[in-house]
């Protein structure tokens, strides 16, 4: 698995790398990985060793991302690489998301022949999905820039974990984002998730200035981000922060990886949810997994 030379590093003493492409700015030892288990140092260069080596290829509607107000009724090509910079206890992709790449089936598929692929199959996007395709942004990124040239859209589900600078580079090949809002609970973040809330805060802004049409998932998850107090603080701060006309999606929590001792949350949570939200100015607002 050879991958390619990763951006958004730098190299330190004793062939020892810094990696810049999110908050968590790795200190990676030589031939050691990242938290993210995908971008390897090897005797001081960093290494996506995932680049053009996906490990899951499918054709989903565009509905499933969820997006229902962007191109609905249409399919789109959806990819994605092992890895993710989160550890979420919930994750209900962790056989692919919490490996390393080589502990999982891939394929060799340079960006050009993933867009072949999406021409082929009728497709007229790319969704970057499934794992944390932030942590694959190299490979992103060429191929959203090749998608466009063909004249199709692109697509990223993420949780928007990641520095300024990489995401600014990102921002001009994508069209339509869904992003993961864990909760409205740094502490959440930092226990649940191994993050913080500022930062992904930061991205929805970036996304919402560059005019990525933007929809937003928070899974509610029963005694840990489902209050009703927590809930109206994140609808209220979406309302005000120039959010209320993108759609929000609170999906229904099913017990997963090192969550199995929960309970499904229960509809009436998800209902009332659905009404803060509409209370505070959300003007579209769907439940998910119901």
């Amino acid at each position: 698995m050879q991958g390619r030379e990763a951006k958004y590093y730098r190299r330190l003493s004793g062939k020892e790398v810094e990696c810049l492409l999110c908050p968590h700015h790795c200190r990676i030892a030589d031939g050691r990985t990242g938290r993210c288990r995908s971008r390897r140092n090897r005797e001081g260069t960093l290494y996506s060793e995932v680049y053009a080596n996906p490990c899951a290829l499918a054709v989903d509607p565009v509905e499933k991302k969820p997006l229902y107000h962007f191109h609905p009724g249409t399919k789109c090509f959806s990819i994605a690489c092992t890895g993710c910079n989160f550890r979420c206890l919930n994750c209900q992709n962790h056989t692919i998301s919490q490996v390393r790449p080589d502990e999982v089936a891939y394929m060799h598929l340079p960006p050009e022949e993933v867009v072949a692929l999406c021409v082929k199959h009728h497709c007229p996007g790319i969704a970057y999905t499934y794992t944390e395709p932030l942590t694959y942004l190299e490979y992103v990124t060429d191929t959203a820039r090749l998608a466009h040239e063909q004249g199709l859209w692109n697509i990223l589900v993420s949780a928007g974990y990641v520095c300024s600078q990489p995401l600014q580079d990102l921002l001009p090949v994508l069209d339509a984002a869904n992003i993961d809002l864990k909760a409205f609970d740094d502490r959440v973040y930092r226990e649940v998730c191994g993050g913080q809330l500022a930062v992904v805060l930061d991205t929805l802004a970036a996304m919402r200035d560059a005019g990525v049409w933007l929809e937003i998932t928070n899974l509610l998850i029963p005694g840990v981000n489902d209050g009703a107090d927590v809930i109206r603080c994140m609808c209220q701060w979406l309302a005000a922060n120039g959010f209320a006309k993108a759609p929000l999606h609170f999906s229904r929590f099913f017990p997963q990886y090192r969550m199995r001792h929960l309970q499904p949350t229960p509809l009436h949570t998800l209902r009332m949810a659905r009404q803060i939200a509409l209370d505070a100015g959300i003007e579209r607002v769907y439940l998910g997994n119901v």
